[in-house]
């Protein structure tokens, strides 16, 4: 099922983490990437035909700020019961596969996407040095068998942060799979 982003109010501080990486279960937290200008928090799975559809864009888009005072890292929330394809090892094998050079993280507990205010898978919010929200919203227009994507929205909100200028507020929601809560668990902002 489709569903769009809750587009969390701009100037929201970064929600604290710490979460394992889904490759070896080390430990990263909101903390680790303090030091970087810009920081991309991404929620994704490994199944999802709209984070399937957008991979390339997103190893592309680690490549080319690699060299920025950029931090990205990607979240899993799904119920991996329900969704065994997004457990920790079929995900890091997706992200290998993908060529992602960024951490991703699993959130067993599901707490870390409610306190984001993740609905769907891509959901991407942006955080500039002090840690508060400047982007949250698609990555670019492109959807599953209807363009190919190229990170324009995202890439200028990054663009913005790096040169120290404001973010357009005019910022469209993402599209994706909605995040699979576990039963019970569903936000009430879902």
């Amino acid at each position: 099922m489709a569903v769009s982003s809750t587009m969390l109010a701009l100037g929201t501080p970064a929600p604290d983490f710490a979460l394992p990486t889904v490759a070896d279960g080390r430990i990263l937290a909101l903390a680790d990437f303090a030091e970087k200008k810009a920081l991309l928090v991404m929620f994704l799975c490994a199944h999802c035909p709209y984070v399937v559809h957008v991979q390339p864009e997103l190893a592309r888009l680690a490549r080319d700020y690699a060299g920025e005072s950029v931090a990205l890292v990607a979240i899993t929330a799904n119920d991996v019961e329900n969704y065994p394809q997004d457990a920790p090892a079929p995900t890091a094998a997706m992200a290998r596969a993908a060529g992602f050079t960024f951490p991703f993280l699993y959130d067993e507990t599901q707490s870390v996407a409610k306190a984001y205010t993740a609905a769907c898978t891509p959901d991407f919010f942006l955080f500039d040095s002090t840690r508060h929200l400047v982007y949250r919203g698609q990555l670019d227009s492109s959807r599953p068998g209807r363009g190919q994507p190229d990170g324009a929205d995202l890439r200028a909100a990054l663009d913005a942060v790096l040169c120290g200028k404001p973010v357009s507020p005019d910022q469209q929601p993402s599209i994706g799979c909605n995040v699979k809560w576990k039963p019970g668990h569903a936000p009430a902002y879902y």
